[in-house]
């Protein structure tokens, strides 16, 4: 009876060594997935009480930035693309508290060479009120 539970707790230990940088790996190649949940969830539900359906939205999905954004928003965005604007990508954000949906002020725009650049313009879709991204990081 000693032996089978030295057993068991030695494979558990074993499994829990190899567990953490799969864990580690997994979450640095895909994103937080319990980020990626909250924002899968609360945004699109966000985007229709704004009034947006689905006719006019050509594209929106989960993003992963690859640098450190505001602290006060969970770390993955949202980015919506609408079909009268497909050259405009606006990312969402959902707040650490109270999981407020909140339009970010930068915006990536499709230039005519090919090249996207960042610019925080009002455009169609902008919100009266946005937030910096980039800040309180």
């Amino acid at each position: 009876m000693q032996k089978k539970l030295i057993f068991i707790s030695l494979i558990t230990v074993v499994v829990i060594i190899a567990a953490i940088p799969a864990g580690f790996l997994y979450v640095l190649n895909n994103g937080n997935p319990y980020t990626k949940y909250i924002a899968n969830k609360h945004v699109p539900a966000y985007l229709g009480e704004q009034g947006y359906t689905d006719g006019e939205i050509a594209d929106a999905h989960y993003v992963e930035p690859k640098h450190l954004i505001n602290r006060d928003f969970y770390h993955g965005h949202y980015m919506v693309v609408f079909k009268d604007e497909r050259d405009i990508t606006y990312y969402y954000g959902v707040t650490k508290k109270g999981k407020e949906v909140k339009q970010f002020c930068e915006k990536d725009i499709l230039l005519p060479n090919g090249v996207t650049d960042i610019f925080e313009e009002a455009t169609k879709y902008s919100e009266k009120e946005c937030h910096h991204s980039l800040d309180n990081r």
